[in-house]
């Protein structure tokens, strides 16, 4: 074992005289040794310093040594090779490996390279960047076990090899198993800033679960890195709690996600961006849809940061000032997060920047903070769904891929959260563009990551389903049409096979939903509410508008006395083909849940290439120009689609609805044929 080293200067005589005949530069660093020296105390001979014992054939310095960083005097006895630092890992040890962007590759690459290497050591890390050697056909080279939480890019040839482990846990959760030593943790291999006047390194762009790996190391060698920025938070580890300091002068990783023009990207994009409100609370991940759909936040107001994970895809928002974190409720006007991986441009934000808190991992993921935080909205990028709503994110066609990361609980938070929103997104199909991702089950070889009952959205490029408190039967409804729809009509019948759908169910719309048609409107008494074409999921919110209506506004709009609408009759108002039959609704409230208020719609005539239009308007409704948005918009549809004009049938005496049907043209016809008003409106 090494002597404990307490600072600059220990072993030797000190210059005699106080405090007042130091020179100023090294009053510090005599702070900083006294600070050491009580770390020290405190954590035991656990904690030592000083070079390590050269091994048979590691480097050793030759010559004068490079000119140490005045930021390091404090602590020179740590400082050592990485050759010579890692001599002391034992055969047999579980050597801990830090995360993304602060991956110690100059550590990871000596230990690699040690002569004789060390026998039965296993390396165990979440996300890394060249944490294995890789060959020129992309082989893995690593000449040690692998224990990982996440297979990225870097770990997938090793998992498929047989040369690494994935374990299928939140990483979350692992601070937890390290403390109790179900996941054994010999030494930590880290990535730190230099120190400050006071002893203290940072964590710089990763904390992630390494406060807990340190905390249970034998053994912890730091690589200190001038160019690692200070986050804020907690995110610093005393000097005293790291046995080797090893300088390294190389840039933080830096990493971006590939530029894509992909519409699928851009549409599902738009989608999520869609549904996020002012004052939310975002998590976004890694995945490209989520990062994508920060672009199309330029109109929001007073979001927010609390995610496990930050890339450059906030910086814009920030810029203008959009991310004012004003209404989260834990730690309000602060980005709280885990670890960073972007752009130079991010980690020069993050330096000494008090507006980023960086937390441990199972800080920033603690279930109780997830849940009380306002407006919570997680975003998930999925492999597969099934018709029932189980989501595959961690594998795909029996290969792992990714992992779960932080997702279960950013998820259940966010599904628990006042005003929350877990979202899942995915392409419709594989990439061959045929195979569809929405399944009726999920297959062997692609495990279910995300219960069913956490998720609140999918979305795919043809459209947003909501699934949170449905039955099975609508959420397969919904799912099947937001699936491709060449595949749609293949997960219908599979779906009715499996008994989720009813025999009358049936299915019209092979079309993708018309975000583009969404239109939100303000009516005359100053409400607000969203005009958009109907789905097959509303038929329930149709049904409920046709109880709320008069018997005398049910027999004007149906023209005979109704009692109910079946399952038929409500397919007929929402499930419609848009082409030679289109509905829109007016939804008022949330999207999660909204209150259809009106409906309209036409079925066109081929003989004579006319429409013929019926509309609901809900009473406490009526009379604030809803019926005149509703006819105008329909209307549009119908031009758009060449019909010539429209045609409906008002029942004498009804003037409302005659005023309303010569709203949509000025060459209006009105023929009476026996009580009834037959009225035609020329485009």
């Amino acid at each position: 074992m090494n002597t404990p080293v307490a600072g600059p200067g220990s072993g030797a005589a000190q210059p005699a005289g106080s405090a007042a005949h130091t020179p100023p530069e090294n009053r510090a660093w005599n702070l900083l040794a006294r600070l050491a020296a009580a770390w020290q105390a405190g954590f035991g001979d656990g904690f030592t310093g000083g070079p390590a014992n050269t091994a048979e054939g590691a480097e050793a310095p030759a010559g004068t040594a490079p000119a140490l960083d005045p930021r390091l005097r404090g602590c020179a006895g740590k400082i050592c090779t990485a050759t010579e630092a890692l001599a002391n890992v034992r055969p047999g040890d579980h050597v801990f490996v830090g995360t993304a962007c602060a991956t110690p590759r100059t550590l990871v690459a000596a230990l690699e390279g040690l002569s004789p290497a060390p026998a039965d050591v296993e390396l165990v890390h979440f996300l890394t960047d060249h944490a294995v050697p890789h060959g020129m056909s992309g082989e893995p080279l690593t000449r040690f076990r692998h224990r990982c939480f996440f297979v990225g890019q870097d770990m997938r040839a090793a998992v498929r090899s047989g040369l690494a482990d994935y374990v299928p846990i939140s990483v979350a959760r692992v601070p937890q198993l390290m403390a109790i030593g179900r996941i054994r943790v010999d030494v930590a291999l880290i990535q730190v800033s230099l120190p400050d006047e006071f002893g203290y390194v940072s964590l710089g762009v990763s904390v992630d679960v390494i406060p807990a790996a340190v905390a249970r190391a034998r053994l912890v060698i730091a690589e200190v890195n001038p160019a690692m920025p200070r986050s804020m938070g907690d995110s610093t580890l005393h000097v005293g709690q790291i046995h080797h300091l090893v300088p390294v002068d190389t840039p933080v990783i830096e990493y971006a996600h590939p530029a894509t023009q992909e519409q699928v990207v851009e549409r599902i994009a738009r989608y999520i961006g869609g549904i996020i409100d002012d004052g939310s609370t975002l998590q976004v991940g890694l995945g490209r849809f989520s990062n994508e759909a920060l672009k199309y936040l330029a109109d929001r107001r007073d979001l927010g940061i609390h995610s496990d994970v930050i890339t450059d895809a906030i910086i814009p928002l920030l810029e203008k000032g959009i991310l004012t974190g004003r209404r989260k409720t834990h730690q309000p006007g602060k980005i709280v997060t885990s670890f960073a991986m972007g752009s130079r441009r991010l980690y020069e934000l993050i330096d000494r920047n008090p507006l980023f808190s960086f937390q441990p991992m199972e800080a920033v993921c603690d279930p109780a903070v997830l849940a009380a935080q306002h407006k919570l909205v997680s975003v998930t990028q999925a492999f597969a769904v099934d018709l029932t709503g189980q989501v595959c994110a961690d594998q795909f066609n029996g290969s792992f891929y990714g992992g779960l990361a932080a997702q279960g609980e950013f998820l259940q938070g966010a599904s628990r959260s006042p005003g929350g929103k877990a979202i899942i997104c995915l392409p419709a199909t594989e990439d061959d563009g045929r195979t569809s991702r929405i399944r009726a089950m999920l297959p062997a070889g692609e495990g279910v990551t995300i219960a069913r009952t956490d998720v609140h959205y999918v979305i795919t490029e043809y459209g947003i389903a909501h699934l949170f408190g449905k039955s099975v039967r609508e959420r397969a409804v919904a799912l099947i049409q937001i699936a491709h729809p060449a595949c749609r009509q293949a997960l219908f019948d599979q779906a009715r096979a499996l008994g989720w759908l009813p025999p009358e169910q049936a299915l019209r719309n092979l079309r993708g939903y018309a975000v583009e048609d969404e239109r939100p409107v303000r009516l005359r008494d100053g409400r607000e509410l969203l005009l958009r074409p109907a789905v097959a999921g509303d038929g329930d919110a149709v049904r409920h508008l046709f109880h709320q209506m008069p018997p005398q506004d049910v027999y004007t709009r149906f023209f005979r006395k109704i009692r109910g609408l079946s399952l038929a009759d409500v397919q007929r108002l929402c499930n419609l083909d848009f082409e030679n039959e289109v509905a829109l609704v007016a939804a008022a409230g949330p999207r999660d849940d909204p209150q259809v208020v009106g409906h309209a719609m036409y079925v066109v005539d081929p003989g004579t290439n006319l429409a013929e239009t019926a509309f609901i308007v809900h009473p406490d409704w009526q009379g604030t120009g809803l019926g005149g948005w509703l006819q105008r918009q329909l209307a549009a549809q119908a031009q758009r689609r060449g019909v010539r004009g429209f045609v409906a049938e008002i029942k004498a005496g009804n003037e409302h609805m005659l005023r309303l049907a010569r709203t949509a043209s000025s060459q209006v016809q009105v023929e009476d044929i026996g009580g009834v008003m037959r009225v035609t409106s020329l485009f």
